[in-house]
């Protein structure tokens, strides 16, 4: 896989829920209806927006964040497509009490 696929979706409530997907391609579709698109492959960011505003397209600042989230599937790109790994994901600690 190549890409990763983010799109935003605004529920009835207000509330906004995210769905995510990885392809070997960008389908016309996508360009249209998806609000981030990630190349793994070039370690670019292909669209940005949230809102229908546009948003930082750094590549370092999008992929940290979305890293504790989809910690696999992020490791799982960048293996695929050739590139080290240098994220690291937080692990929550819990105190015993």
């Amino acid at each position: 896989m190549r890409y990763l696929l983010l799109t935003f979706y605004t529920q009835a409530s207000g509330k906004i829920d995210e769905a995510m997907v990885v392809s070997n391609r960008i389908r016309t579709k996508d360009w249209k209806i998806v609000n981030v698109i990630l190349d793994f492959k070039e370690c670019n960011v292909l669209k940005s927006s949230v809102s229908g505003q546009a948003a930082t397209k750094d590549w370092d600042t999008i992929v940290s964040y979305y890293y504790p989230y989809y910690t696999n599937i992020i490791e799982r790109l960048f293996h695929e497509n050739g590139h080290p790994i240098d994220l690291k994901a937080e692990t929550a600690q819990t105190v015993a009490g």
